[in-house]
């Protein structure tokens, strides 16, 4: 019988994560990596992963043994640069003219340009407008095996596809109705009360310490609260207003109480003119600078190291759902526009025979039976 090993694919540098493929015979192995704080296992590429660091790394060896083997291959292989010829320049500036002018945010236009780009490089030596449909799957699906790509990945390159097709080139949907992978339903990544409070408290810095708490205490986005005027922090009747935020919307959200002396302290420290968290030489406060701290605060308050910005928004609605805030209130806050994509929150509250009771036990007490353990 041919014999398994695992294999550890040899991270490339900078990367953050470490992967491991565990065939199932290696039962233990596998429930000790699960029990890890920063372990999490990729559905799609059939992989585990821990955070990439000596200790880490060391534990890995210390606990595999002789039944671990190295690859120098990779689950993902990076993308291959190749240089963009005057056609291919003038589509992305195309693109990003209309998707301007149809007030997409920054942050879209980017993504789709990125994405586009990609698209570009391979079809660089032919005309666009005859570039049919079966040639766009085809070229999606060769990405895929080669590349490895995600699911959201390829949802994005199609949407970027289907952005310049539809908007620059004005075709038809027919065009550019392109397979798309089936729709996953994973459950948001969420910390526990104790954990947020852990966390949030963790910046010595001012202003770090009241980004973070505004995040969490009103559900916010990243680029909402990097949005926030002064003037959006309503303390009068007890709001925070989100205005232009994902689809368009402006909306309402909750002011904590608690929140306000600590904004109050920061704008007496900090003095913004404009935007209520500003850059040190003024503007907008970025948001690489909200990761980079947060990444920080969550090595400092040994958090779970998955956990990214915007888990406080997921923490947010699942710990407001935990206290019985009403679901149709918890969507108006979070600035969903169907029910059904706040309903995800319900299956994030914690299971636990401390919170919820078991029909097995009420049977138990109304037939007044003896449950003797020891029989089974």
């Amino acid at each position: 019988m041919k014999q398994s090993y695992i294999i550890l694919f040899k991270p490339l540098p900078n990367a953050k994560r470490i992967k491991l493929k565990i065939p199932y015979e290696f039962h233990d192995i596998r429930s000790r990596i699960k029990k890890m704080d920063s372990s999490y296992w990729h559905p799609h590429q059939k992989l585990w992963s821990l955070v990439n660091s000596p200790e880490n790394m060391e534990y890995i060896k210390a606990i595999c043994k002789t039944k671990i083997r190295v690859s120098h291959a990779q689950p993902y292989r990076p993308i291959p640069k190749v240089r963009m010829n005057e056609a291919g320049i003038e589509a992305l500036l195309k693109l990003e003219k209309t998707l301007i002018l149809k007030r997409y945010s920054q942050n879209t236009i980017q993504n789709y340009k990125s994405m586009l780009s990609i698209f570009l490089m391979k079809f660089r030596d032919r005309d666009l407008a005859q570039v049919e449909r079966q040639d766009i799957e085809s070229f999606i699906f060769d990405f895929i095996k080669k590349n490895g790509i995600g699911e959201s990945m390829q949802n994005q390159l199609i949407n970027a596809i289907k952005a310049y097709y539809e908007h620059v080139l004005k075709r038809p949907k027919a065009f550019y109705n392109i397979e798309r992978p089936k729709k996953a339903s994973p459950i948001p990544n969420v910390l526990s009360e104790q954990d947020v409070i852990k966390l949030i408290n963790t910046p010595e810095n001012l202003k770090h310490k009241a980004i973070l708490w505004t995040i969490y205490s009103g559900g916010l986005r990243i680029s909402e609260v990097i949005n926030l005027r002064i003037e959006d922090i309503n303390s009068k009747d007890g709001y925070i207003f989100i205005k232009d935020s994902k689809g368009k919307r402006d909306r309402k959200t909750v002011l904590s109480p608690s929140l306000l002396p600590l904004l109050r302290s920061y704008y007496i420290s900090y003095k913004p003119s404009y935007w209520l968290f500003e850059g040190r030489f003024g503007g907008q406060y970025t948001q690489g600078s909200v990761r980079k701290f947060f990444r920080k605060a969550l090595e400092d308050a040994g958090i779970n190291p998955w956990a990214t910005v915007h888990t406080l928004r997921h923490s947010f609605a699942t710990h407001c759902i935990m206290n019985n805030v009403n679901l149709r209130h918890v969507q108006n806050m979070l600035g969903h526009a169907s029910p059904r994509t706040t309903q995800i929150y319900t299956k994030t509250i914690e299971i636990n025979n401390k919170k919820i009771n078991s029909p097995l036990d009420r049977l138990l007490n109304m037939s007044n039976f003896t449950n003797n353990t020891q029989q089974v």
